[in-house]
């Protein structure tokens, strides 16, 4: 996939003291090559509350999908390719990458997450594990995406003041009510809208693997709890050696590597819910116990959207 754009080369870089977004404000680097234009182009989209996922660079599936979004509510053909009508409207310039500095209390945060279930249990919370994963996420961007930004960066050996590209995402605030939630099945997509069927968020979703797993129909919110603990119940997880030798239900700590990850909605039917993941990669790629699966930083947005007695029409 190539954008048509005038090589900018060196002079790619620009102060850009008012920049909103929560990261490093020093500096905003400008996209120059195709895959940091079109990781500017995801940057876009999220912008507007469209997700294509972890910000990658790659004209993927799930990035194409945000496409034929945002291109249906520009009445514009939906191809689901940056062609030129829609980078017009989408205003994709705008969009660069940032100059992120770590700080101490970045490093504080990491901190080893146990293979086991037991021992992910007796731990205090389930921060981040690296800095690669904190800016990851933080970011919005896949961590293979971060590595080809830095790649002179040992992930291994980080210190405080370490200089780190990444993309400069902006997390679109909330604006009037949402009114209901629509999931496919199909698509594996989870959208939100507003009382007039106007289209709030977009976000790829994960499903559960076993078809009987999946609810059709209406559900509706019943419980909205950021950082949640879990409750990890042998019973589901009947595939894992060392869950059949527990033998009993653990808590698991909060924290973005809890296995809800960093937000929990819970849904009128027993067990079920929509819920972060410390996998965002995966989402819509890889399937659930049951549960809707969203990336922690659109489970956050979720959270913030809905309400308690809110509908979910999850549709094939």
């Amino acid at each position: 996939m190539a954008i048509a754009r005038p090589d900018l080369g060196a002079a790619s870089l620009t102060n850009n003291v008012g920049s909103t977004s929560p990261m490093s404000r020093a500096a905003t680097l400008v996209p120059a090559t195709a895959r940091d234009q079109l990781v500017a182009v995801q940057s876009a989209l999220a912008r507007r509350g469209i997700s294509c996922g972890p910000i990658d660079g790659v004209l993927g599936s799930q990035t194409r999908s945000a496409l034929r979004v945002f291109q249906k509510q520009e009445g514009l053909p939906e191809t689901g390719m940056p062609d030129a009508a829609t980078l017009r409207q989408l205003r994709w310039e705008e969009e660069g990458f940032e100059v992120y500095r770590v700080a101490p209390e970045d490093l504080a945060r990491l901190t080893p997450v146990p293979k086991s279930w037991l021992g992910k249990a007796s731990s205090e919370r389930l921060d981040y594990e690296n800095l690669l994963e904190l800016l990851a996420e933080r970011s919005q961007a896949h961590p293979r995406l971060i590595r080809q930004l830095n790649p002179s960066i040992d992930w291994h050996r980080v210190t405080t003041g370490l200089v780190v590209k990444v993309p400069g995402v902006v997390t679109p605030g909330v604006k009037g009510r949402a009114a209901r939630v629509r999931i496919s099945l199909g698509e594996k997509t989870l959208r939100v809208f507003d009382e007039s069927g106007g289209l709030i968020a977009h976000f790829p979703c994960s499903i559960a693997r076993r078809v009987e797993k999946r609810p059709v129909g209406e559900l509706h919110i019943v419980k909205l709890a950021p950082n949640p603990n879990y409750r990890f119940d042998p019973e589901i997880f009947r595939e894992s050696e060392e869950a059949r030798k527990i033998g009993r239900k653990l808590m698991i700590p909060p924290g973005p590597n809890n296995p809800v990850g960093t937000a929990w909605i819970g849904l009128d039917r027993p067990g079920y819910g929509i819920h972060g993941t410390p996998h965002p990669e995966d989402v819509g790629r890889t399937e659930s116990h049951g549960c809707f699966r969203l990336a922690n930083w659109n489970a956050e947005r979720l959270l913030k959207l809905a309400w308690v007695g809110m509908p979910v029409q999850v549709e094939p």
